[in-house]
């Protein structure tokens, strides 16, 4: 009750600050895990590199974008906690648009519709290059990733079992 209690007040926030004058939103300081946990209602805390684990169980993941999913980059040298971004849009089967924050040259800021493009040879996600603004183009490193975490998913899963075992209940006591 008290993580959906702080998800409600962090969503709260998350509105003000996008409502707010630009001056405003300019002195907003955006970690990328607090924004992606906001903005995609995914539940995990901690560094970015490590919402991939804890969704084991809790989440389904996979390496197919999907919309509101988030890409989980794994931590590597400058990107110690690793990042996360929340997918907008699906462009084609190799480019992506995600809204994220604190990403390169946007310190602390939130970027919308950023273009990701998957750079792993076998298509799987597993590297991709992003869009950098200080150079107005697509970045010239491919940064590894984990996959995507899908909001809701397994709540669907779940609720589908649910109903599947109420209907062969409810099938067993009409017949028998």
């Amino acid at each position: 009750m008290f993580r959906n209690i702080r998800a409600a007040f962090a969503a709260l926030i998350f509105m003000a600050a996008l409502s707010a004058p630009t001056a405003a939103n300019a002195q907003t300081y955006w970690q990328c895990a607090p924004f992606a946990r906001v903005f995609s209602g995914i539940q995990l805390f901690g560094a970015a590199a490590s919402w991939w684990h804890q969704a084991i169980g809790k989440y389904a993941h996979g390496e197919a974008p999907k919309m509101g999913s988030v890409l989980v980059f794994k931590a590597i040298g400058a990107m110690r906690s690793g990042h996360v971004a929340t997918v907008t849009k699906i462009v084609s089967d190799r480019i992506i648009k995600v809204t994220h924050a604190n990403w390169g040259g946007a310190k602390g800021r939130v970027e919308r519709d950023v273009t990701v493009v998957d750079a792993s040879p076998a298509g799987d996600w597993s590297q991709v290059k992003v869009w950098y603004s200080p150079i107005g183009n697509i970045g010239t490193r491919a940064y590894p990733t984990y996959g995507f975490i899908y909001n809701g998913a397994k709540a669907v899963a779940a609720e589908a079992s649910a109903a599947g075992r109420a209907l062969e209940s409810a099938d067993g006591n009409i017949g028998g």
